[in-house]
């Protein structure tokens, strides 16, 4: 077998998700505030684009500011970190983010909004890749799997919050994300120990050249096509709930916090139970065309509202498999430095949720609104 599937026989056997550094911990703690600002404007999308009178796709654009921006910053992080260090690189992050995050909820209309998000892109750029590495830096399974619960954690309290703090004004979640991000500023500087021993600065081409390693190339373009589907599910699907009767922010806030739930809980739980009975390519091979399906079932049942939440959970778990087994692989089949290998993968998995939002609106109001997840109505 090769490296990437012997990787996986094993996975999640060595240590403990709860024995890991504090200074995991607390980028764990500060990972779960950053995620949080991924799905914290979901469920405001619709309140956005009626306050500031700006079409769907107009609105969408926040999320693909704010990913294209991470994607393309993330080529260059590592080249960053390794001059001035993880810590610093984590708080320069931290303090983007909530520059931007108060700029965005002082905002009076959309184009602002999207410019802010760009900017914030740019910050959580430099936490997630420096983040990354650090939760991996024990070189255990488990760390990355508590990386990617944070992941989870975040994106399923985001929406939970954004619609909580979105029923009283759209600006509300911004405010909070602003709130919390300087928390974990504050947490960061306590807890994290500034960088002691000498690194090997890298170059700027390093995370391009890297691509050109088969494994970590096959594994950036399926995470670029997977988080396609992310996206949809994420950024669409709330437009798609409006004609059914669940727009509001609360509503859309609690469905996507059982999607993001559902992802903590396959990413933390179940992706290790799987890669313990199979190597990591034969899981990769059986959650993929699930997804698929997943999707393919959200076209289906575009007009029934309890029909289109089930498929938002059930791909909720699928994206928290695939979030865990993908990270791991990344960071376990090459011999390339982990800096390096999380701003390549990383810069290209972003890029993919870039695309996705304005595109899922463009094609739903140019064909129907089930042609984003898959397939039309009406097919025939």
């Amino acid at each position: 077998m090769t490296r990437l599937e012997t990787a996986g026989v094993d996975a999640g056997t060595t240590g403990s998700i709860l024995h890991q550094p504090r200074a995991v911990w607390a980028v764990a703690f500060a990972c779960v505030i950053a995620f949080m600002g991924i799905g914290l404007v979901d469920p405001i999308l619709p309140a956005i684009a009626t306050e500031l009178q700006a079409t769907p796709t107009e609105t969408e654009m926040l999320f693909t500011s704010y990913l294209l921006i991470t994607g393309v910053a993330m080529f260059f992080t590592s080249w960053l970190s390794t001059r001035i260090g993880a810590k610093r690189t984590l708080l320069i992050g931290l303090a983007l983010v909530v520059v931007f995050a108060l700029a965005a909820g002082l905002a009076g209309d959309v184009e602002s909004i999207i410019g802010f998000r760009a900017g914030w892109g740019l910050g959580n750029a430099l936490f997630i890749s420096t983040a990354l590495v650090g939760a991996a830096s024990g070189g255990t399974s488990s760390a990355i799997i508590l990386y990617e619960a944070a992941l989870g954690l975040g994106i399923a309290i985001g929406p939970l919050l954004g619609g909580l703090l979105g029923s009283v004004s759209w600006r509300g979640p911004f405010f909070g994300t602003a709130t919390l991000m300087a928390i974990g500023f504050i947490g960061i500087v306590m807890v994290m120990k500034p960088d002691t021993h000498r690194r090997e600065p890298t170059p700027l081409s390093a995370p391009f050249r890297a691509l050109a390693n088969p494994a970590l190339g096959v594994l950036a373009a399926a995470a670029l096509f997977y988080n396609i589907g992310f996206f949809v599910l994420l950024a669409y699907t709330p437009f798609a709930l409006i004609p059914l009767g669940l727009g509001s922010a609360v509503t859309l806030g609690l469905v996507f916090f059982g999607w993001g739930l559902s992802l903590a809980v396959t990413s933390v739980w179940v992706a290790p139970l799987i890669t313990r009975r199979f190597p990591r390519t034969v899981a990769l091979r059986l959650v993929l065309p699930l997804l698929a399906l997943d999707l393919v079932a959200a076209g289906i049942f575009i007009g029934s509202a309890a029909g289109l939440v089930a498929c938002v959970i059930v791909g909720g778990m699928l994206l928290g498999v695939l979030n865990t087994v993908l990270t791991e692989s990344v960071m376990e089949a090459t011999d390339l430095p982990r800096p390096v290998a999380s701003s390549a993968y990383s810069g290209v998995r972003f890029l993919g949720g870039a695309i996705a939002p304005p595109a899922a609106t463009l094609l739903a109001g140019a064909f129907a609104p089930s042609i984003p997840f898959s397939r039309p109505r009406h097919p025939f």
